[in-house]
């Protein structure tokens, strides 16, 4: 329950950036139902085009794929539960991680717990209140025409900003946070495209190794 606050905030901005962008109701549920990041789903929308083609398929592939890699570590975390798991189970669980589930399991098998139900019960009823949310966030948006008269497009700037606050542990491990922010304005200002994100996500990367 402390982490539905933050989902049905974050669901609802996106299906109301989602109407907002244009996308048909089955289109933004799809994107919630089988993206399901709320970080990715976001990039997604400045990248979607309303024609498709293989560059700009290869492109949100790849956008998506960069932003959702820190998945990779919280699948890691949780392999000495799951690898005695059948297949099917482990990659329906794996599938329904997000960073809220991630920290309550991680918190029940520390604490002794193993039954991987509770991993999934808490997957499970988190991916349904993000449809639900989304379903709402994107009827409420298409009831606003000019959402950036009412400040609706500030929503994402300022729930990463409030997002990155409680992260801050001084001033030496925030430098690959700058280092990204700069090498990324750089980028967006040189290169069209959104190759910037994965240039200052691999800047960040790069200057977090080397401080350590």
């Amino acid at each position: 329950m402390p982490a539905f606050p933050g989902f049905v905030v974050f669901a609802m901005a996106f299906g109301a950036a989602a109407a907002q962008k244009g996308l048909s109701l089955g289109q933004t549920l799809g994107l919630s139902a089988f993206v399901y990041a709320g970080a990715s789903q976001m990039v997604g929308l400045e990248v979607w085009q309303k024609v498709w083609s293989p560059t700009t398929i290869l492109t949100i592939m790849t956008v998506t794929a960069v932003v959702n890699a820190r998945m990779i570590l919280l699948g890691a975390t949780l392999q000495p539960w799951l690898k005695h798991e059948p297949t099917a189970r482990s990659a329906l669980n794996l599938f329904l991680v997000t960073e809220a589930g991630w920290l309550i399991g991680t918190r029940y098998y520390n604490e002794g717990g193993r039954n991987t139900g509770m991993l999934l019960g808490c997957g499970l009823t988190l991916w349904s209140l993000w449809l639900v949310s989304t379903l709402a966030g994107y009827f409420a948006g298409a009831l606003v025409p000019e959402p950036r008269r009412f400040g609706l497009d500030l929503v994402m700037p300022i729930f990463f900003s409030v997002m990155l606050v409680p992260l801050w542990k001084g001033a030496r491990p925030a430098l690959p946070w700058l280092v990204a922010g700069v090498v990324s304005l750089i980028v967006h200002a040189a290169l069209p495209g959104y190759g910037f994100i994965i240039a200052g996500a691999l800047a960040g990367v790069v200057a977090g190794m080397l401080i350590e």
